[in-house]
Parts: structure tokens; C-alpha cells; sequence
């Protein structure tokens, strides 16, 4: 069949829709839903491994501007416990995820490992149920704060109460530690996060292997997948 001119004329502008619409909506559904990131370190181990691939609700808190980290719109606060995603304070182009310890205006004290927010101790109580990834030389123990547990592991533990460090959380800004707690850097070392930092919590577990393909760092290598690991919530 003769396509007519005419009709040749009016298929350009069909294919620039067909195109222009999913990268769009993609592009919607990265600003203001989900996003996925690469775990890069050992930081939250034993809960987030190095190559876990998580998806994080960019919608927790509210919704940036475009291309800013200027807040468009706050509808809700990030609690206590919770696993977020936040730009580094002294890189804004590089993301952290760790673990909310203190709000603003918090006390927040760790004495002998212990984490105490406001004088309320998160207990911490030893376990010898090894995650599935558990390493010889650490120590695991279950820490519970607001009625919720996560693992957390330390490297040779020894009691030590005196010693011990304190902050206050300024305004608007939050505390962060990773559950790796011997082998975390975190607001312990480099301070505070501001609000405007803020992404997102961490909320599932897409992807996760061990090693990434050599020809291409950003791409698992389908050979050494954690088949285990798919699918689990990040946020624990």
C-alpha cells in the first residue's frame, strides 16, 4: 500500500508523542514515587548488604521541586527507627541511607554501644540467631525502639560504659547511624542532616548480588544473585 505525503507528514508528530510520553512519565514516577538505589557500602549490614538494589518512596515526606531541594510540599514527618535515604551533608550530589536515631530537638546519647533518645534506652538484647549473612568476629544483637526490632552487629564488642557521647539535634535538622554500628560512617562522625536533605525511606529490595559485571559496574552479574534477598523490605 502508497503512503499519500500527507500521511508520512503526520506520523512525525505520532512518534514524538509515542516517545515523549514514557520518558515523562518515567521521569513523574523518579521525582516524585520511587527511585531506585545501589547499596555502595557495609554500612547498614546485616539489614542492607553492599550491592542490594532498594526502591525509596520519594513521597515519604513530601515533594521537592524539580531539579531543588527546596520542599514543594511537606505532608508527613520521618520517624524514629526508620531506614531513609538523604544526601550527604558535605556532598549533596552523593546519597547516604542509614538509619533515623534522633529528631530535631532530640538528646540523643549512646553509652556503651546503647542508644538512648530523650533518656529512653533502645534496648539491645544479644542474639544467637545469625542472619543468613553473618561474619565471624561480630557480635549480633536485636535492638528494639517504639515497639520495633532490627539487627544490629558490632565488631568485638566490649563493655566500655564510660564511655559514651551526646548531641542535641539542632531545628530542622536529624541524626542518623548505620546498624553496622563499629564500621558506620554516620552523624556520629560528620554531624547532622538538614531537612531539605531529605529523600525518602527505603522500602524494597529489587535486586541484590554479589559482584557487578566488570564491563559495566552499574549492571549485577546474573551469575552471583541473592535470590534470597529479592523482594524483602529495605525499611527493617
Amino acid at each position: 500500500m502508497r503512503i499519500r505525503a500527507k500521511d508520512r507528514k503526520g506520523t512525525w508528530p505520532q512518534a514524538l508523542i509515542a516517545v515523549f510520553w514514557p520518558v515523562l512519565l518515567l521521569l513523574i514516577l523518579r521525582w516524585a514515587v520511587i527511585e531506585p538505589f545501589v547499596i555502595p557500602s557495609g554500612s547498614m549490614i546485616p539489614n542492607l548488604l553492599i550491592h542490594d538494589h532498594v526502591f525509596v518512596k520519594k513521597y515519604s515526606f513530601g515533594l521537592h521541586w524539580p531539579f531543588s531541594d527546596r520542599w514543594m510540599i511537606r505532608w508527613s514527618e520521618p520517624h524514629r527507627g526508620e531506614v531513609v535515604v538523604f544526601r550527604y551533608p558535605d556532598n549533596p550530589s552523593v546519597f547516604y541511607i542509614k538509619r533515623l536515631v534522633g529528631l530535631p530537638g532530640d538528646h540523643v546519647k549512646v553509652v556503651d554501644g546503647h542508644i538512648f533518645v530523650n533518656d529512653v534506652d533502645w534496648t539491645l538484647q544479644h542474639t544467637d540467631e545469625m542472619p543468613p549473612e553473618s561474619e565471624e568476629g561480630f557480635q549480633y544483637f536485636k535492638e528494639t525502639t517504639d515497639g520495633k526490632t532490627h539487627i544490629v552487629r558490632f565488631l568485638n564488642r566490649i563493655p566500655a560504659p564510660e564511655v559514651s557521647q551526646d548531641w542535641t539535634v539542632p531545628p530542622e535538622h536529624y541524626f542518623f547511624m548505620g546498624d553496622n554500628r563499629d564500621q558506620s560512617s554516620d552523624s556520629r562522625t560528620w554531624g547532622y542532616v538538614p531537612e531539605k536533605n531529605l529523600i525518602g525511606r527505603a522500602w524494597l529490595i529489587w535486586l541484590s548480588c554479589d559482584e557487578m559485571l566488570e564491563s559495566a559496574k552499574f549492571v549485577c552479574d546474573p551469575t552471583t544473585l541473592r535470590w534470597s534477598r529479592l523482594f524483602q523490605r529495605a525499611g527493617l
